[in-house]
């Protein structure tokens, strides 16, 4: 009885832990760079456009989907396992297509230059 309250506190309490940690310490390293002086833009950095994350997670879920249904049709097709099938078209397929969402990333921004 004890285990299923203990195990739930223990874990979120830990997160919140290691959360407090980093921004804490985060907080004492930008104040020791404003008292010696130094310039606190070194911990900003530049603004990522998040304008083709659509576009990748799209593609990401697409090429996901594509795998499953080639996943389905090589378990049915052929005497590879099910769980080997399925496993290796979903990868095959996501990775597929970021490396689509890659070149066409690179394109536009070869467009617009």
């Amino acid at each position: 009885m004890a285990a299923e309250i203990l195990v739930p506190f223990i874990v979120f309490s830990a997160l919140f832990g290691i959360f407090y940690v980093f921004i804490t310490t985060r907080n004492k390293e930008r104040m020791a760079l404003i008292e010696k002086g130094a310039d606190a833009s070194l911990f900003t950095t530049k603004s990522r456009s998040y304008t083709n994350m659509t576009l990748k997670f799209g593609m990401l879920l697409l090429g996901i989907g594509i795998g499953i249904l080639l996943g389905s049709l090589v378990a049915t097709f052929t005497v590879l396992p099910g769980q080997v099938a399925y496993f290796s078209m979903i990868l095959l397929c996501g990775g597929l297509g970021l490396i689509l969402n890659y070149l066409v990333e690179k394109n536009n921004k070869a467009l617009n230059e």
